[in-house]
């Protein structure tokens, strides 16, 4: 029977006063029998809210105070992870953060013969007008550099919907880059001898690449317990290359590269958050004069690769995986090599890869060329593009939009979702150690 709503008309001859037969009685005590959300046990409340889409947990936690304190509760956010990976691997996805036109993005991504792309929504706890220009991820934490404001930077668990602003400190002898001073930044965790994890954030200025002659180095680090910056006196006496950063096992890499201006990446070094030190230079698996491209990613933030683009023949491109990767020592093994001669160069472009199908997908941007009479070779739009090389040397090229800012690079990196808690401001006050 469909039940009655408010104005509804009861057909002609049904009967409504006597006994129980009516269908707005059979209405009224289905309303009493039917359970609300409220009166559920809280297990099976959770159940079903763990269940509700990425996309679609901003609305449910608007629908009311209680919804809105599970995402908070640690056992919750377990459930609701270990659903959301469940699902993932039944279909065979990836999930990652991706950065698009100074926003941050969970995209999820289906390696297969037909590759395909979905961005799952914008990642909101952030003021709307807020634009990132930077992001770095380590065990589940994002920390964004904001694009129009070097005055704080936000440290943010998208999992969680927590967030803790930092003020930053001003270095008198900063680089400027568009008007803004131009730092460096890494983010890690230390380890004490009790075995306790805290987070911590380097922030440094280097300009080896810009003054060659007489270069300014200065570092600093920020300590979540004691909400302070700290001045290093530290230097890893080698360009720091900022594009290529990662996070491993709690520690940041960089690539890095010789003392003249051009020079390539050669080595790769590590910062360990728990020394406060940087350790020596560590080797990459092939002489960098003979690559025309270096790009460095993470696998699961436990393992090094790198793309290599060979310059003496400029139709190779190798993939290297580490087998080990400590602060003081690396070791690497080639996990495929393919002919590129039909695909466009890599440079500057984000990557990563799927080590047990052996794919890599590389993410960039690309120009629209037309030839007419009138004006011969002219370059229209630029698209961001996703190519997807497998170790067969098939390629195929997604298309993911128009940018709005042509300066503006398409940036992939990993992301695992944590139930990490973002350590608050004391009393909401903020320490500062001098210089």
């Amino acid at each position: 029977m469909a039940p009655i709503t408010v104005g509804e008309v009861v057909p002609h001859g049904t009967n409504v006063d006597s006994g129980c037969e009516g269908p707005l009685f059979q209405l009224e005590n289905m309303t009493m029998m039917t359970p609300s959300m409220s009166s559920l046990p809280r297990e099976l409340v959770e159940e079903i809210v763990s269940r509700v889409p990425s996309n679609s947990t901003r609305a449910v936690r608007l629908t009311c105070k209680k919804w809105n304190e599970f995402f908070k509760s640690r056992s919750f956010m377990k459930m609701r992870i270990a659903k959301e990976e469940e699902g993932a691997r039944e279909i065979g996805e990836t999930r990652k953060i991706v950065m698009i036109d100074y926003n941050v993005y969970l995209m999820s991504i289906i390696i297969n013969e037909d590759p395909s792309t979905k961005l799952l929504g914008k990642l909101r706890c952030l003021p709307e007008q807020v634009k990132i220009s930077q992001i770095f991820h380590c065990e589940g934490l994002l920390l964004c550099i904001l694009k129009d404001d070097d005055t704080k930077i936000v440290v943010w668990n998208p999992s969680l919907g927590q967030t803790r602003w930092i003020q930053t400190r001003k270095y008198c002898g900063a680089s400027r880059y568009r008007g803004q001073e131009y730092y460096k930044y890494a983010f890690g965790f230390s380890e004490n001898r009790f075995c306790r994890r805290s987070p911590k954030i380097l922030r440094f200025i280097d300009d080896f690449r810009i003054y060659n002659e007489n270069p300014s180095s200065w570092f600093e680090i920020y300590d979540f317990d004691s909400d302070s910056w700290t001045t290093l006196d530290i230097s890893p006496h080698w360009p720091i290359m900022s594009n290529h950063v990662l996070s491993i096992k709690g520690n940041t890499y960089w690539g890095v590269a010789g003392r003249k201006t051009y020079a390539p990446i050669g080595h790769i070094i590590c910062f360990d958050f728990t020394r406060e030190r940087f350790g020596p230079l560590l080797p990459l698996p092939i002489k960098p004069w003979s690559a025309q491209c270096v790009s460095l990613s993470s696998v699961k933030e436990e393992k090094i690769t790198a793309l290599f683009q060979r310059s003496e023949t400029y139709n190779k491109l190798e993939i290297w995986i580490t087998t080990k990767i400590e602060a003081n020592d690396v070791s690497w093994i080639n996990l495929f090599t393919i002919d590129t001669s039909s695909i466009e160069m890599f440079s500057f472009k984000s990557f990563f890869i799927d080590e047990k199908k052996k794919v890599a997908v590389v993410f960039g941007r690309e120009r629209e060329t037309r030839f007419d009479l009138t004006h011969g070779l002219t370059h229209g739009l630029t698209h961001y593009i996703i190519n997807v090389i497998s170790e067969a040397g098939c390629c195929k090229t997604l298309v993911l939009g128009e940018p709005e800012d042509i300066q503006c690079w398409p940036l992939v990196c990993s992301y695992v979702p944590s139930t990490v808690q973002i350590k608050q401001h004391e009393g909401g006050k903020r320490k500062e150690q001098s210089y």
